[in-house]
């Protein structure tokens, strides 16, 4: 890479960077390093993380919550460990640059809510160092170390509609006609992805006939959202980690029958939980079904979202 290519713009680059929910979730038995082979169907929601980077002394991470109104943070590491940062050590690696970067987020999607946050963040923070240091990178190898971050980076870096393979990193897109309306019932505790995993583990060994890992393929699905209609899409919603969630999380089976009784085509806890998506049959009655969910007491927080949007992308410096 040229010196020209890894010169510095002033000012701060700021990335917008999605939500992710699985549509479908098949998950093979565990292998021996520790991982599962994945097929799932990711799309990714208008529900926004806003990632800012900028020259610094030092790499640094700071947090916010968008209005008080985004998932705790508290959890949220803002050192090392923390997902952005990794991102940010890494790109500067594979460049030849020493990241002293500040890295500023602000929250709205929900911490260990199953909605790929902490990936998200990566992302971000993958996509607007590169604009930061004008770096003549491709989106391959954007992806490529994307990969190396999380299971999930790739496709918060892709966005869209897309069959995640492998880990889930291994990403083919998926035409999605139309816009979808989901309803997110935000619950009052995360779940650790890990010990949900753990848990599918346990309930499989315990109960081999009921929880087999055959990871089922979603042709059916890839079919169903080819043509766009949310009423054949939303009967093959399947998710192998919900049995998973419920088990550590026995109130989320209340949280999935209030969303169908207020009007859901149908739910599904997204990815290893414990947020609840629901898919509606529009926009009115996303809101409506929202409303009514709301006044449940299900859920810590209730939001609308649409989907498929974009994955991690520039926002012009006027917004």
């Amino acid at each position: 890479m040229s010196p020209a290519s890894l010169s510095v713009i002033s000012g701060a680059v700021t990335v917008r960077v999605p939500a992710k929910i699985n549509l479908h979730l098949g998950v093979g038995p565990l292998r021996d390093d520790g991982y599962h082979d994945l097929v799932t169907i990711f799309q990714a929601l208008s529900l926004y993380d806003d990632v800012t980077v900028a020259r610094s002394a030092a790499t640094t991470v700071t947090m916010s919550r968008s209005g008080g109104r985004g998932a705790d943070t508290e959890s949220v590491p803002l050192d090392e460990n923390n997902l952005a940062v990794r991102a940010a050590r890494a790109l500067g690696e594979h460049v030849g640059r020493d990241p002293r970067v500040s890295i500023d987020i602000v929250k709205r999607i929900p911490v260990a809510g199953g909605m790929a946050g902490g990936s998200a963040d990566a992302a971000g923070a993958l996509v607007a160092l590169a604009a930061l240091w004008k770096l003549d990178i491709s989106r391959a190898e954007i992806l490529e170390l994307a990969a190396g971050l999380g299971s999930d980076v790739p496709f918060s870096v892709q966005g869209g509609t897309a069959l995640g393979t492998g880990r889930g990193e291994q990403l083919m897109p998926v035409l999605a006609r139309g816009e979808l309306h989901w309803v997110l019932a935000l619950a009052r505790e995360g779940l650790s992805t890990p010990k949900v995993f753990a848990e599918l583990d346990r309930l499989r060994e315990n109960r081999a006939d009921e929880y087999s890992g055959a990871n089922p393929r979603p042709d059916a699905l890839v079919q169903a959202l080819a043509g766009g209609r949310p009423q054949e899409i939303a009967p093959l919603l399947h998710n192998d980690l919900q049995p998973a969630a419920l088990s550590l999380q026995p109130a989320l089976r209340r949280t999935l029958r209030a969303g169908i009784d207020a009007g859901a085509l149908g739910g599904i806890v997204s990815g290893s939980g414990p947020t609840c998506a629901f898919l509606c049959s529009g926009a009115e009655d996303a809101v409506a079904v929202a409303a009514e969910l709301s006044g449940a007491g299900v859920a810590r927080s209730v939001r609308t979202a649409a989907g498929p949007v974009p994955g991690a992308t520039r926002k012009p410096p006027e917004e």
